[in-house]
């Protein structure tokens, strides 16, 4: 069996720390078995690693996620590179056909698709593998698993058995009658008494299915001719375009727990700790949360049942049962530039920005680069650069020209130039862009490993 886990979205219901280009999925607001900051991708990963799974399993995400990913799970995590966000329909297709064409998986072997940041028990990653077994055995073509509801949401959609009371419970796995996505409680509580479980995005195949549907549709199966074709891909569900149109769909029931941490007051739940990041939280407060990326102290004085986030993209102060509705207030306003990111090397965070009466603009940014990494050789055609050391220690390469750098020194980057940076220890600096645009896309990346660019651009 092959697992793709499908890791997309720029979600705004956990802002102000999750952004279009950070996910919730790579917060660190979780807790490690070890103690230290765990994301929700980190906490997956390390699940499937205990079950045995995670050399057979494969990310697909669109490349803005690319190097965050890296920086989490390191770069022994295969990744499916998707060009461009669209949906789940044109992710698994490319998934599929990268599987079949360039990994050389067999049309017969089963590939099971699963959110990227599902908060499971361990065994929940049993009842996958059970989803091998009954494919093979019921003929379906999709097996899911469905989580038993303990409690009637609203939030869910639902999958409804077609079977009676006495073979659900007998029974491995249910054939599936129907959907219901999203129900009011009162049907949710009928469709409850039904059996009905919770869908939790969880599902498997043969990879023949998607490969003949792909031929069906006259699109290519070779995941180069695809992924020159995936603009043309419609920007539709898999639930839309494949699994209502399935004709035989079975679901495996789940009675562990299961829960989707998409709201503040869901994530506050499993959080360890009631606080993180620098702040008090008096006494009095009950079941109030704290999570703040700043270096300033933030304090909250007798409130309680609710959480407040603090990031470089705003503050957030909320009754935890009122945090669902940020995503519909944020539709009002502009959307802005993130404020921070995460890297394969580090991160940034951006200090300030500002458009000149002169025309022009100008960023500033504090940077911070890992011991041994670096970011790749580059250039930029509509802005230059100043940077200024902080700490740490380094080399700077300068149109092929490398330069040691420690605190203090100022280094200029001039439009065009080909530059790049090696922390030899953890390096910090601050990098003042000005130019007529100053945007991320701004980039072109000549090289990315440092040992490459030597040998191309310096001869070493």
């Amino acid at each position: 069996m092959k697992l793709v886990l499908l890791s997309g979205g720029s979600g705004k219901r956990l802002w102000p720390l999750s952004n279009n280009s950070r996910s919730k999925q790579f917060l660190k607001v979780l807790t490690s078995l070890d103690n230290k900051p765990e994301s929700m991708v980190q906490r997956v990963w390390r699940q499937l690693a205990a079950g045995g799974m995670q050399s057979n399993a494969y990310i697909a995400t669109g490349k803005g996620q690319l190097d965050v990913l890296q920086s989490q799970l390191g770069y022994e995590a295969q990744i499916i590179v998707e060009p461009e966000r669209r949906d789940t329909y044109p992710a698994i297709a490319l998934a599929a056909a990268y599987l079949y064409s360039i990994v050389g998986v067999q049309l017969n072997e089963i590939v099971t698709i699963l959110p990227v940041d599902p908060y499971v028990e361990d065994h929940f990653f049993d009842t996958i593998k059970q989803l091998e077994s009954v494919i093979y055995s019921s003929g379906a073509d999709l097996a899911l698993i469905g989580v038993k509801p303990t409690y009637p949401s609203e939030k869910y959609g639902y999958i409804v058995p077609g079977y009676d009371r006495e073979r659900y419970l007998a029974s491995e796995y249910v054939t599936v009658s129907h959907f219901t996505e999203k129900p009011a409680e009162d049907k949710a509580m009928e469709l409850i008494e039904q059996q009905a479980l919770w869908n939790c995005g969880v599902f498997a195949f043969k990879l023949e299915y998607i490969i003949n549907h792909l031929k069906n549709n006259g699109l290519p199966i070779h995941y180069e001719e695809l992924l020159k074709q995936y603009i043309q891909l419609p920007k539709l569900s898999f639930d839309y375009v494949v699994v209502e149109k399935a004709s035989h769909i079975v679901a495996v029931p789940y009675g562990g727990y299961w829960k989707d941490l998409g709201t503040w007051n869901t994530l506050t739940e499993e959080m360890a700790s009631h606080q993180v990041g620098k702040g008090i939280i008096t006494s009095d407060c009950m079941n109030t949360h704290l999570v703040n990326e700043l270096d300033l102290p933030v304090t909250i004085l007798g409130i309680s049942n609710a959480v407040v986030a603090v990031s470089p993209d705003g503050i957030l102060v909320s009754q935890k049962e009122s945090s669902p509705r940020i995503k519909d207030v944020l539709k009002h306003m502009d959307d802005q530039r993130p404020m921070y990111e995460e890297r394969r090397w580090g991160w940034y965070k951006v200090i300030d920005y500002d458009k000149l009466q002169q025309g022009g603009e100008v960023l500033t940014k504090r940077i911070h680069i890992d011991a041994g990494k670096n970011v790749s050789y580059q250039q930029h055609m509509k802005r230059s650069e100043v940077w200024t050391i902080i700490s740490g220690t380094g080399y700077f390469l300068l149109n092929e020209k490398m330069i040691p750098v420690k605190a203090g020194d100022v280094l200029h980057i001039p439009v065009g130039a080909r530059h790049s940076i090696r922390a030899l220890e953890a390096l910090d600096f601050i990098e003042v862009q000005q130019g007529s645009e100053l945007i991320e896309e701004d980039i072109v990346r000549l090289e990315t490993s440092w040992e490459e660019m030597l040998q191309a651009r310096i001869g070493r």
